[in-house]
């Protein structure tokens, strides 16, 4: 099979073209040299009716189409779009930090430029929505509108019947807008990022998003990690994206009972097959590991936004009016900036210390639930750095009700850190390593995690350089992602100097000002 970029055509050997021409009534037949060859329309239709008949026919989207934007697709990226181009149904298992987002992207920009698609919705984590899927959109489809659906109901109501390319919204607010978005007849294509979060069929949030869905829409659905639990996690899944293909089980119970097989009262263990039924149903798909993509750059950095709870909020303004008057008064200086910068710092992070120095826990469930949906993507061990001791405890608490952790601290004794090192490089748990980044020495390795999360910045480019270097090691078979978790301005600021290596003098000063203007 040939391809004729320049005249957008598809030449077939014409020695088939007896049974071809019926299904491709655009096909006509071409002589040259002596040979006889069939001239088939490159486009998605021929391409589908091609492959549907045994023909390995490329997607039109690797030949003409522009990849607008600020990056160079890699090869996986480009396969990952041509693939869903092709298939109106179908699932992206490509590893964390691969690119998935942008994958999507370009096939639905591309599928738009046809006529294809009209909107697109985007359902996504809460932490991702600006800073991936909106960041994303703005730098590589600038031609392209968008909106967050995000605020309160109202607000959320007056966008979505707004006219914009893509709608973008988090898992939970689809109940939200349900009904609106279901009455959108020009949503052609939804994307379901981390499509794991809706492994459960019995919840609102499933419900609501299944209502939205309609026969006749393309669908996506992107995740790394399908399967975080057992294999009974894809059935719900697969009843979003292709309820078609689990028809064949009449329920939940029947198709746990032909993957799983229970061994006492209250526990059920996989069957040996259980992960070959898994894959059957979970077709057509396409799947990169990060190893296998070879282009892509040794470690990635992506910031998560975190919305602040009413409380964090009260008590950052309360903290931030309170600097504004110090630098007023001339009470802070360079010496102290740092100091008072890091206190900031802590309240933005769920903790507060009174006049005793005793730390006083606020509200900060929206930053434990980010780290909970980074540590269900990365689907391998995860190191999360936080930087306060008063938030150790109550990230221990919320991460033990679904994985296993250990925490690493200053009073954390040589032996204990030794025996939790050990067995976080070397045993299957722990899962996640939480650690003070200062106790993470020089010559550390902890290859065993290509994941770092960081709860709040450090206020040191040496401990933040030496930290993530814990798994830049040599012996890391892994792409490594560094996330950082954000809910104001001035840690975004202070990530991104700490990242550049720059110095982070001045920061709260500049912050300060900029708060008077």
């Amino acid at each position: 099979m040939l391809v004729s970029v320049s005249n957008k055509v598809l030449l077939l050997d014409a020695a088939n073209s007896n049974w071809i021409l019926p299904v491709l009534p655009h096909a006509k037949e071409f002589r040259n040299d002596g040979k006889n060859y069939l001239v088939v329309p490159h486009r998605i239709d021929e391409a589908i009716v091609l492959r549907n008949i045994g023909y390995a026919a490329p997607s039109p989207i690797e030949y003409h189409y522009k990849w607008p934007g600020r990056f160079r697709p890699f090869k996986h990226q480009i396969v990952t779009s041509a693939f869903l181009t092709l298939n109106p149904r179908a699932f992206v298992l490509n590893d964390i930090g691969t690119g998935k987002t942008l994958s999507a992207y370009w096939a639905a920009d591309y599928l738009m430029s046809l006529g294809l698609v009209r909107r697109v919705l985007v359902v996504s984590p809460l932490s991702t929505l600006e800073r991936v899927h909106g960041d994303a959109l703005f730098q590589n489809l600038p031609h392209r509108s968008f909106t967050i659906l995000h605020g309160t109901a109202a607000k959320r109501r007056d966008l979505a019947t707004a006219d914009f390319d893509f709608y973008i919204i988090n898992h939970d607010g689809v109940e939200v807008i349900a009904k609106i978005l279901a009455a959108r007849s020009d949503i052609d294509l939804v994307i379901i990022d981390e499509l794991a979060a809706y492994r459960n069929g019995q919840t609102s949030r499933w419900k609501a998003l299944k209502g939205v869905l309609q026969p006749r829409q393309r669908v996506w659905g992107m995740t790394g990690t399908p399967t975080p639990n057992e294999p009974t996690d894809a059935y719900a899944q697969v009843k979003l994206v292709r309820p078609g293909v689990v028809a064949e089980y009449s329920s939940f119970t029947q198709f746990k009972m032909a993957t799983m097989v229970k061994v006492s009262m209250f526990k059920f263990v996989p069957k040996p097959d259980a992960m070959d039924r898994v894959h059957a149903i979970m077709q057509p798909a396409v799947r990169f590991n990060r190893d296998e993509c070879l282009d892509l750059p040794e470690c990635l950095y992506e910031t998560r936004d975190i919305e602040l709870t009413p409380a964090q909020r009260k008590a950052y303004r309360e903290m931030l009016n309170n600097l504004v008057t110090q630098v007023n008064g001339g009470q802070i200086t360079a010496l102290n900036e740092a100091i008072k910068l890091m206190r900031l710092m802590q309240v933005v992070s769920g903790v507060a210390y009174d006049t005793k120095g005793d730390h006083q826990q606020i509200d900060c469930a929206p930053r434990l639930a980010a780290v909970k949906e980074i540590i269900e993507e990365a689907g391998q061990k995860v190191i999360v750095f936080v930087p306060f001791q008063g938030n150790l405890t109550t990230l221990k608490t919320a991460l033990d009700k679904y994985t296993t952790s250990e925490v690493v601290y200053g009073l954390t004794s040589v032996k204990d850190r030794n025996d939790i090192f050990y067995r976080f490089q070397n045993m299957r748990d722990p899962q996640v390593l939480i650690a003070h980044p200062g106790c993470m020495s020089h010559g550390l390795n902890l290859q065993a995690a290509s994941t770092i999360i960081w709860w709040a910045p450090v206020n040191s480019n040496d401990i933040y350089t030496q930290a993530n270097g814990r798994i830049n090691r040599s012996g890391q078979k892994n792409a490594m992602t560094v996330f950082h978790l954000a809910s104001t301005k001035i840690e975004r600021d202070v990530y991104k100097r700490l990242e550049t290596k720059q110095k982070l003098q001045g920061i709260l000063l500049d912050l300060v000002q900029q708060q008077e203007k």
